[in-house]
């Protein structure tokens, strides 16, 4: 077992991940609900980004129905950003499954 190849092929793998950590950041995905009433846009990063909301479920009688919306939306556009952002990690590892990764 060469151990300068094992280290250099880490560095270039360890390399690669943080270039695609910092592509994700600037790529977006968006997650609609409630018929398109409530749009949530979030980065490869799990950040969110935006969230747009129709004025027609804007209703101050019921807050509730508003909020388990954009609850929703949230957790949509962050699981999306959470699956594009596996599936890039998993190009640069060949599929292994590197805890924390």
């Amino acid at each position: 077992m060469d151990i300068q190849k094992l280290m250099k092929q880490a560095q270039q793998m360890q390399a690669g991940m943080q270039k695609s950590q910092e592509e994700l950041a600037q790529k977006h995905v968006e997650a609609s609900v409630g018929g398109g009433k409530v749009t949530v846009v979030a980065n490869g990063a799990g950040d969110v980004q935006s969230i747009k909301i129709d004025p027609a479920v804007v209703d101050a009688s019921d807050v509730e129905f508003l909020e388990e919306l954009v609850l929703s939306g949230v957790q949509e556009a962050v699981a999306k950003g959470k699956e594009m952002a596996s599936a890039e990690m998993s190009k640069l590892t060949g599929g292994l499954n590197i805890p924390g990764m």
